[in-house]
């Protein structure tokens, strides 16, 4: 058994994931009643991850800031740019992928008693609201808007507190940083029981009517995933990008798709950042960030559940619409919260825009829950892998212009 365990532990964290993956299909398959206890292994991985993903967030980014010496630069004006950039491409990919395959909605009754957003300014407008919410407030319910503003005001007021005070902040952080390790190594026990879950209650019979609506979603985030952002990513820093945006889906976008949640996936995206390299002052703010406005996935998701109900509905879209479309997925794609389904709500705020009334929007939307299981799989998988890969970019733009190289095969 201690022979056993020691070569578990020699394995990647990957290959010890697509273990437990394989073994929650087979268990799935063959003894579904016998082997149900096992979900519990999924419930906790997830619990866990939530837990402590939003004391993570906090006292790294006041760390960050708290430590931050003047005078030292930073690229976020670089990662933001990225973010934006990449949200409204994936926007204009899932538009552009509409109108060539056209998917008409067999419209169904459901969703009820769900409230999404009346408008825009409804969405940004909870933005602010969240941004000055009560600080244990924001932790207990995971607002990370309002947990990023908290941790830069209270990082930014300790600028000038003693050394002493600062290292016993950045040994909270470390600490903290040292359980989600911690939790990390629980992952192939979570993923088993999380795809074990999905399997035994989901299964893949609700799905096949909707089979040319999840090729459309899923086909517009893999091209986002493996075209535009690798030549987004070229652009930026003039080398093969492909390394690095299989890493990054790799360590990432893997274990996001099974968890559901952008915010959840926050301490795997930390982890990959040191293992590139990269400056921790930086992806301390830039990946808690990421989590929630690089919401790539949530604008295909918007942008193509919204034209599917414009083509059933006949509905005749011009090019300056279709732009708008583009521009408006991507600004609700900021406002959708980093938990699993937060992109369905904002369905109906892009539906307005071609004046679909609300009971047929949130059909939409009930369409949406039930193709939830692949869609929001691939869509924060996308997300969360991406955050990553422009934190990166903007850092190895930074070190080629410095004269260092790049070599992502060397990085450990």
């Amino acid at each position: 058994m201690k022979s056993l365990l020691k070569k578990w532990s020699q394995l990647s964290i990957v290959k010890q994931i697509i273990i437990g993956l394989i073994i929650g299909i087979i268990l799935a398959l063959t003894i579904p009643n016998v082997a149900k206890p096992i979900v519990i292994f999924g419930s906790l991985f997830v619990g866990a991850l939530k837990a402590i993903a939003p004391v993570l967030v906090l006292f790294l980014v006041i760390s960050a800031i708290a430590q931050h010496k003047s005078g030292h630069k930073t690229n976020m004006k670089s990662v933001i740019m990225l973010y934006l950039l990449g949200t409204f491409l994936a926007g204009l990919v899932a538009v552009i992928a509409s109108f060539i395959f056209p998917v008409n909605l067999t419209l169904v009754n459901g969703a009820e008693g769900v409230t999404p957003p009346s408008g825009v300014v409804e969405v940004l407008k909870t933005l602010l609201l969240n941004m000055v919410d009560n600080p244990v407030k924001a932790l207990f319910n995971a607002n990370y808007i309002g947990i990023l503003t908290w941790a830069v005001v209270i990082g930014l007021a300790l600028r000038n507190a003693a050394d002493s005070t600062k290292t016993m902040i950045s040994n909270v952080s470390d600490a903290i940083s040292k359980v989600v390790t911690w939790v990390i190594k629980l992952a192939p026990l979570g993923i088993m029981g999380l795809v074990f879950e999905t399997i035994t209650t989901n299964g893949l019979e609700s799905l096949l009517s909707y089979g040319k609506l999840l090729a459309v979603l899923i086909g517009c985030m893999l091209f986002v995933a493996l075209v535009v952002n690798p030549i987004i990513v070229y652009v930026y820093i003039k080398q093969n990008p492909f390394p690095l945006v299989i890493k990054c889906i790799k360590e990432s976008g893997i274990t996001a798709f099974f968890t559901r949640s952008s915010a959840s996936n926050i301490p795997v995206n930390m982890r990959l950042c040191e293992n590139l390299g990269l400056n921790k002052d930086n992806y301390s703010v830039s990946i808690p960030l990421g989590a929630t406005i690089n919401m790539g996935g949530a604008a295909v998701t918007i942008s193509v559940l919204t034209l599917a109900a414009v083509h059933t509905l006949g509905i005749q879209v011009d090019l300056p619409t279709a732009i708008i479309l583009s521009i408006l997925s991507a600004v609700c794609a900021c406002g959708a919260s980093g938990v699993a389904g937060g992109s369905l709500l904002l369905i109906p705020l892009a539906c307005s825009l071609f004046g679909i009334p609300a009971e047929i929007a949130m059909q939409v939307v009930a369409v949406g829950f039930i193709i939830g299981v692949l869609q929001d799989s691939f869509e924060t998988a996308l997300n969360s892998s991406t955050d990553v890969l422009f934190t990166a970019t903007a850092e190895y733009k930074e070190w080629r212009k410095e004269g260092k190289t790049i070599d992502i095969n060397k990085i450990k």
